[in-house]
Order: structure tokens, then C-alpha cells, then sequence
């Protein structure tokens, strides 16, 4: 077993785990990534809610349970990982085709499982730059860019194990008729990416005044 393989996001220390991060093995790959940064981005809404009295207890204990499940989808997600690469590393053959499809399947799958948690965190965090504590606003920017990376990790993971699928004669448009949702979540995901770019230059203005000079 190697390093990376005993790291994970929920008992490692950041040093550790980027460590492992760095390496060429996969896993933990951006996939993974994509899990620490919606982490992040609740605990930052969680740290906001916390300093503003008008936030409600529902609001922070949302970020509070987002934070530590995006860290259990973000090991959930390098295990997938590890599935693909075991996938690719069987000899060429229908099971290894067989394989790196089911593993297409279940990445695509994990993927959008995050990207769902992380579209259900935006507008607590819109919220929290309209009407939380002031002195934070710029948290709150910094929060929205590691939401945004999140959700942005999300879509392209989704999208590139779905185009995964297109092989052996297989058309997008077949994929897409097989795997509805996972494909609807495509959509969604940039939908929310125009939402969050929206919020942020709304807060930014109130978080960097000294740009608009």
C-alpha cells in the first residue's frame, strides 16, 4: 500500500494530504479536489453564519454537516479512482472495456452526487453576502470561489465520464438516453456556475470597492 493510498481527507493533516495530492497516482485526483474545495467553502459559511446573529441555527448547521460530508465524498471519490485506474490496467479485452465503463459510470455518479451538495450550499452562502455580518463580506467572496471550483470540478468530472462511455460505436446521443440524469446534471452544474458568478460580483463589489477606482 502506498502513502497516498492511507491518506485521506477526513484523518490526514492538509500537509499530508496535499502531499499525497502531488503525487502522479490518482488518488487522491481532482476528483477528490473537488470534494476538499466544497469542504472548504462550508466551513467558510459556517465561520460567516457563526458571526452573524441574524443567520438562524438551520443555516449554520447546514454548513456544519456539508462540511464534514464533502470530506467523506471527497474519500468517496478517491476510491472511485482507484477503481479506474484499476480498470485501465487490465489487459485490452471485453472485460477491461466492461470495467472502465462501469467505472465511467460510478465516477460520473460520485461526481454528481458533490456537485449536487455543492448547487444546495449557493444560496445560503447568497444569502450570507446580502445579509450577514459585514466585517466577513470578503470570506464570503473567498468562500464563493471555492463553491464555484467545486461545482465547476463537478460538471467537467460528470461530462468526461459520460464522453468515456462514447466508445466502441457508441454515440453521446446513445449516452445520453441511457444515463438521463447524469446528463441533466450536466446542465444544472453550469447553470449554477452563471449563479454563482453572479452572486460573487454582487459581494465583490462590496468586499473590493478600491477595484471600481
Amino acid at each position: 500500500m502506498t502513502a497516498s493510498e492511507e491518506i485521506t481527507t477526513q484523518h490526514s493533516t492538509v500537509e499530508e494530504w496535499t502531499r499525497a495530492l502531488a503525487e502522479s497516482t490518482g488518488s487522491p485526483g481532482g476528483g477528490a479536489g473537488t470534494g476538499v474545495m466544497l469542504g472548504i467553502a462550508a466551513s467558510l459559511t459556517s465561520m460567516v453564519a457563526g458571526y452573524s446573529d441574524n443567520a438562524g441555527e438551520d443555516l449554520l448547521e447546514r454548513a456544519r454537516t456539508l462540511r464534514a460530508t464533502a470530506l467523506q465524498l471527497a474519500d468517496e471519490d478517491a476510491e472511485a479512482s482507484k477503481a479506474f485506474g484499476a480498470a485501465f490496467r487490465l489487459d485490452p479485452g471485453p472485460e477491461r472495456e466492461e470495467a472502465i465503463r462501469q467505472a465511467s459510470v460510478e465516477a460520473a455518479k460520485a461526481s454528481a452526487v458533490l456537485g449536487d451538495h455543492a448547487m444546495g450550499a449557493i444560496e445560503d452562502l447568497g444569502w450570507l453576502a446580502g445579509h450577514g455580518n459585514p466585517a466577513l463580506i470578503a470570506d464570503v467572496v473567498v468562500a464563493f470561489g471555492a463553491l464555484r471550483a467545486a461545482i465547476a470540478g463537478a460538471r467537467t468530472n460528470v461530462s468526461f465520464d459520460l464522453a468515456a462511455l462514447a466508445k466502441d460505436g457508441t454515440s453521446l446521443e446513445e449516452v445520453r438516453s441511457q444515463h438521463p440524469r447524469l446528463w441533466k446534471t450536466v446542465g444544472r452544474l453550469t447553470d449554477a456556475l452563471d449563479r454563482i458568478d453572479q452572486l460573487t460580483a454582487e459581494a465583490d463589489a462590496k468586499a473590493a470597492p478600491t477595484d471600481a477606482l
